[in-house]
Formats: C-alpha cells, sequence, structure tokens
C-alpha cells in the first residue's frame, strides 16, 4: 500500500517514549542485512541490539530531531547539523559499553561497521538521518516512509541537506530516491553487503 495513502503527524520523541523507540528499532533492524548480522546470536540479538539502540536513541534526545510517528509505530533518529550520535562522554566509553553488553568479537564487528559510516559522512552541515525503522507489527503501511517525508518536510523549512546510509540498498534505494535522495558513494560491510550513502540538497 502507498505512504501517500496515510499522511502522518510526526511529533517530537520525550523521554517516555524511548522503550517503545527501542522496541521499534530492534524489530525493525532484526533481520536487516548490516545489522542482524552485526549481532550473530539470534536469541540474543534483541537484547543485544536493543541495548545498542537505547544508547542512541536516549543520546538523541539531546536534540528535537528524533522523531516519531504519533503511537511510536515508527522512528527517526535524525542527528542535526553539528550534532553527533553520542556525547563525548558516551563516545569515550562506546567501545567498552559495546563489550560489555555483547562480547569482544561482537563489539568489533559493530566498530567495523561505524567507523567507516562516520568516516564517510559528508563534511558539509547536513541532517544525518542516523536510524529510521517501523515496528514489525506496522510494517507495509508506508508509515516510515511518511515519517521521513515529514521530516523532509521540516528540514527543508531550514534550507538544509540530508544524509543518509541504506543498509538495505534492493528493498529502500528506489524509495529514498523517490524524495530526492541521490546515491554518491558505497560502503563495504565486514560480511561483504554493500551499503550505499545518499545525499539530498537542500530545498529552501
Amino acid at each position: 500500500m502507498s505512504d501517500r495513502a496515510h499522511p502522518l503527524s510526526a511529533r517530537t520523541a520525550r523521554a517516555d517514549d524511548v522503550d517503545a523507540v527501542v522496541a521499534t528499532l530492534t524489530t525493525a533492524f532484526f533481520d536487516d542485512p548490516v545489522w542482524g548480522p552485526a549481532f550473530p546470536d539470534p536469541g540474543r540479538r534483541a537484547a543485544q541490539a536493543g541495548a545498542l539502540w537505547r544508547l542512541f536513541a536516549t543520546s538523541a534526545l539531546r536534540y528535537p530531531w528524533l522523531l516519531v510517528s504519533e503511537h511510536v509505530e515508527s522512528a527517526a533518529v535524525w542527528i542535526p547539523p553539528g550534532g553527533t550520535e553520542l556525547s563525548e562522554d558516551e563516545e569515550h566509553g562506546f567501545a567498552d559499553f559495546l563489550r560489555e553488553t555483547t562480547d569482544e568479537r561482537t563489539a568489533a564487528g559493530i566498530l567495523a561497521i561505524l567507523e567507516p559510516m562516520e568516516e564517510a559522512r559528508p563534511s558539509e552541515p547536513h541532517f544525518y538521518l542516523s536510524l529510521l525503522g517501523t515496528h514489525d507489527d506496522h510494517r507495509g503501511k508506508g508509515l516510515g516512509m511518511a515519517l521521513l517525508r515529514e521530516s523532509l518536510v521540516r528540514i527543508d523549512e531550514l534550507d538544509m541537506p540530508a544524509y543518509l546510509e541504506s543498509s538495505n540498498p534492493a528493498a529502500n534505494d528506489k524509495r529514498y530516491a523517490a524524495l530526492g535522495f541521490v546515491p554518491n558513494g558505497e560502503l563495504t560491510m565486514p560480511n561483504g553487503h554493500l551499503v550505499t550513502t545518499m545525499w539530498r540538497p537542500a530545498r529552501g
């Protein structure tokens, strides 16, 4: 069903939305071609990945750009120009956090995903879509793309570009292109999977 059939009113997430955001992101990325293999034990994947998404979501509350649908069926974690995914203290302790919540090998694999992503990020000021996901219970309704479209309306009002990594190019590149994103590179993940980096110029 087309996402155009589902007008969506996005709102900024609150601290009491974090549990729902984590649940949404955990189901959304459970079988993702990048983030599924990053947590190789399926029996522990939800708990381990959920801890990572909780860290990112909680840290993103520093900015008014963690956007969600009304009942958090979908969530978009945006980092504004000049912002960072983690605070300085969180970044300093990030490797230890990964080892404590997963194991040495899994932690190393996650860093091997995130580090090239960070290195590839454009230097020009932009809004960065760190995470976008829809809960499995609501997938197929177009809510994720509707949330992205509403996010971009807000970004366009600020005359700023946007950037993302498409971790599932076969499923999502055309959807992102329909909203003005243009492929500008590829990243090879530790498992050999290719991620498309995409840029959307300012439209103010």
